[in-house]
């Protein structure tokens, strides 16, 4: 229930206090007077749109701060979104406005804590709802009347809609992950393709050894230069040990040194090292000396060999430059992309055994969904049935109703596409509500619909903004006794043009327009005092007050019969109270 309603610089608001009560409580006053602009702030105050005009002109700053009643219910989810209840009994919501240069900034609060739009949303849900003529949108919506009749359709249809909400999760689920297996399926087969050509295509290089490349581009040089290699090795074995000149060869050098070594060492055998050196190196020179010359016999030309070298070099260096760069490389990427091959061939989850799992899930959401059909089918039954007993006290005897169900594509909320079908007149056709209801009609379907669906209505607050315009005097009578009877189960706040409706209010404020002058000193281009427009609510507690007020609201002016006419009203909104009770 709404408390207390606080309002800075908001529209034509300067500053506003208002403490509301439990029942039906009823805003008055002339057209303009700034009635919605209360009904607009409390909106605001939950969230609501809001844009720059809100913001009282001359200043750059709005507030509204809305007190409720806590409930068990309201205080487990607050504790859920970690907000702290200030008290046992009260939640308070706070929005802040302000104007920048170029747009507008708003905060919201509750108890305090700073809270995103979602969930003001969902506080909004369960402290307030707010009704008005306009709402004929809302009425064309299939999922706002698809939530107006699974919330007459109580506990039962509430709870198969969760599990819905959780088997379409589930089908979901499955098929994210069939349709993340298909891509992943054409993605692994592409691969397959890739890994096996280049497979295919560096087996039949033969890799094996990390080096052959190396060795074969010496082997290339060294079949380049046989002729070379031929002449310089015997050129070395020559020098080394027998030369076709007389010129003596180092062999021949080294003989002689050991011959004069051998002949000092007899007189001084300190030297026997460097004999032993020259021996080792005569024996040495003789060793190369004969592998040079060996060598040198082995070499022979060998063209086809040079052309099979040259064609493997050519082929290991494509394989560098495609899975390179180098050949270690290639045969390591070669070596890992087996594996992943390896790995390819041994299939993850089969695209059946998913498909299977998608369609059972489906299986279950369908089913789930066909039983939320027919609880629907018996709520529409019993909605349709209570909503022609409400509007028919509403002067609507020969209405019409029926709750259009087609079925659609499930989803969280069910398979069911729900269209309010609606005749006022007799001998004609049921036809979706929004095309055929006028603007009375349509206030009096929507009152009769709160009061189908106040009792399971979880908001503690209903605000029904001028809900009863276009009506006559005894409809409007009925308006304000239906107003009354949600009163009893919801606090009600409803703005009203309608003397019979205000009669019955517990709680009366009338709202007046009034010019004040600006701060002292502060003068118009004119040199007068600068006067401003602002609000002003009076709660009319006393009776001659509110006596007058009704007066006024039904004869324009105070006089004599219409003071009479609001003095029988009242007498006439008490025995209707006390009837009641």
């Amino acid at each position: 229930m709404l408390l207390c309603l606080r309002i800075e610089n908001f529209a034509l608001i300067d500053q506003l206090e208002l403490e509301f009560g439990v029942g039906l409580n009823v805003l008055t006053g002339e057209t303009g007077a700034g009635k919605s602009i209360i009904l607009d702030a409390i909106d605001a105050a939950l969230g609501g749109k809001v844009s720059s005009r809100v913001i009282r002109t001359g200043t750059s700053r709005s507030m509204v701060e809305a007190s409720f009643t806590s409930s068990p219910a309201l205080a487990a989810w607050l504790s859920e979104q970690e907000i702290d209840l200030i008290d046992e009994n009260s939640v308070v919501i706070s929005r802040e406005i302000t104007a920048t240069s170029n747009n507008i900034r708003s905060r919201s609060r509750v108890n305090g804590v700073l809270v995103n739009r979602q969930m003001m949303g969902g506080l909004r849900d369960r402290l307030v709802e707010i009704t008005a003529q306009g709402q004929t949108v809302q009425v064309g919506q299939s999922a706002q009347v698809r939530d107006w009749l699974d919330l007459h359709g109580g506990d039962a249809l509430m709870q198969q809609r969760h599990l819905i909400a959780s088997a379409f999760v589930a089908y979901q689920q499955a098929n994210l992950a069939l349709e993340k297996r298909r891509t992943s399926e054409r993605e692994r087969l592409q691969q397959f393709d890739l890994l096996t050509y280049q497979v295919q295509e560096l087996g039949a290089v033969n890799l094996n050894d990390p080096q052959e490349l190396e060795q074969i581009l010496q082997e290339r040089e060294r079949l380049n230069h046989v002729v070379d290699l031929q002449q310089m090795s015997y050129k070395v074995y020559q020098a080394l040990y027998q030369n076709d000149d007389e010129t003596p060869t180092a062999g021949d050098l080294l003989a002689d040194s050991e011959a004069s070594l051998n002949d000092m060492v007899e007189y001084d055998t300190s030297l026997q090292p460097l004999l032993d050196l020259v021996r080792d190196a005569q024996t040495a020179v003789m060793e190369v000396a004969r592998q040079i010359n060996a060598y040198g016999e082995s070499l022979e030309a060998d063209p086809q060999r040079l052309e099979e070298v040259e064609a493997r070099i050519r082929e290991l260096k494509q394989v560098c430059r495609k899975y390179g760069p180098t050949l270690p490389e290639a045969i390591a990427y070669y070596e890992r992309i087996q594996g992943e091959l390896a790995a390819l061939n041994d299939s993850e989850q089969s695209i059946e055994k998913l498909e299977q799992q998608e369609q059972a899930c489906l299986a279950k959401l369908t089913q789930a969904c066909q039983k939320l059909t027919h609880l629907r089918r018996q709520a529409a039954i019993k909605l349709e049935s209570r909503l022609i007993s409400e509007l028919k006290p509403l002067a609507m005897e020969k209405v019409q109703f029926k709750v259009g169900i087609a079925p659609t594509t499930p989803t969280a909320t069910g398979a069911d596409k729900i269209t309010f079908l609606f005749s006022p007149n007799p001998g004609e056709p049921l036809q979706p509500l929004t095309e055929i209801a006028s603007g009375g009609e349509m206030s009096r379907f929507l009152l009769a619909l709160k009061a189908c669906v106040s009792q399971a209505d979880t908001a503690g607050t209903m605000v029904f903004d001028e809900i009863d315009v276009g009506v006559s005097g005894r409809v409007a009578q009925a308006i304000a006794e239906k107003l009354h009877q949600l009163s009893q189960e919801h606090q009600v706040l409803c703005v009203t043009h309608q003397p019979l409706v205000a009669a019955m209010a517990d709680r009366h404020f009338r709202v007046d327009k009034q010019i004040i002058n600006q701060i002292k000193g502060k003068k118009n281009n004119n040199g007068n005092a600068e006067e401003r427009t602002v609000v002003r609510v009076t709660n009319l507690e006393n009776l001659t007050n509110r006596r007058d007020e009704l007066a006024q609201l039904a004869g324009g002016k105070s006089a004599t019969d219409a003071i009479a006419f609001a003095e029988s009203l009242l007498l006439q909104a008490a025995n209707h109270r006390r009837g009641e009770e």
